[in-house]
């Protein structure tokens, strides 16, 4: 099996080579090679989201990038959920989304497997085609831009089938075993699309709905995963 938390990298900003140093010095340094390799840095999120984003993640998130991004707006989100705070954004203070090493959120916590970052894949894939427009032939396009960014063969064929197959809801929903996994599910879902339509705004009520998450909950995640991101 290929390494899904690397593929999540990719799609969220830390697969940069070269960063180290503070939070706030691996978000300049990704700031300044996204400016210079545009092509790199933003390869496989740009094949496969295309511009359903609508925007970017801001460099300091992206710094922190892969499932580490998720995970962290997951927890700034839920801690201020359930500290009866208003619905805010990403503080500047970037170490806010660094959970305690004992918190479901770190990125080392047991929950955060190899398995679960396949099911924030297929989270983010899903919410991508939620719109439905991603036919036969945007597949075939698609996946002639995947194949440059030279991911391996194994990743190659998870993506494809992940384009073609249906949405499988009902099985993103079973893998949120914990309150925080669903947290994190939805957190992915919503990062991968700024919902235009009203496509994709009934699919993410519908995820909310099923992952059972109560509506001050993904308000608050509404709030964080928003404030994570700038314009193109």
């Amino acid at each position: 099996m290929f390494d899904a938390k690397k593929l999540l990298d990719q799609f969220l900003g830390s697969q940069i080579p070269g960063l180290s140093g503070s939070v706030k010095g691996r978000a300049e340094q990704a700031g300044s090679f996204a400016r210079n390799n545009p092509m790199k840095a933003g390869a496989l999120a740009a094949a496969i989201l295309g511009t359903k984003t609508g925007r970017k993640l801001a460099g300091n998130v992206a710094a922190v990038g892969g499932i580490a991004a998720i995970a962290g707006l997951g927890y700034l989100a839920y801690r201020n959920y359930q500290s009866g705070q208003k619905p805010q954004g990403v503080p500047n203070d970037m170490a806010a989304l660094q959970p305690p090493s004992d918190s479901p959120f770190h990125p080392q916590s047991a929950t955060l497997s190899n398995d679960f970052a396949l099911t924030l894949l297929r989270a983010m894939i899903a919410a991508a085609k939620a719109d439905g427009h991603i036919d036969a032939f945007e597949r075939q396009n698609i996946m002639q831009k995947v194949h440059e960014v030279d991911l391996g063969a194994e990743a190659e064929a998870f993506l494809a089938k992940e384009l073609a197959d249906p949405i499988d809801l009902d099985a993103l929903v079973a893998a949120g075993r914990t309150e925080e996994q669903r947290v994190e599910i939805y957190t992915a879902s919503r990062l991968a699309i700024d919902p235009d339509t009203r496509a994709e705004r009934g699919y993410l009520d519908l995820l909310a709905g099923r992952l059972r998450l109560p509506d001050p909950l993904v308000d608050h995640i509404e709030a964080t995963v928003s404030s994570a991101k700038v314009s193109l």
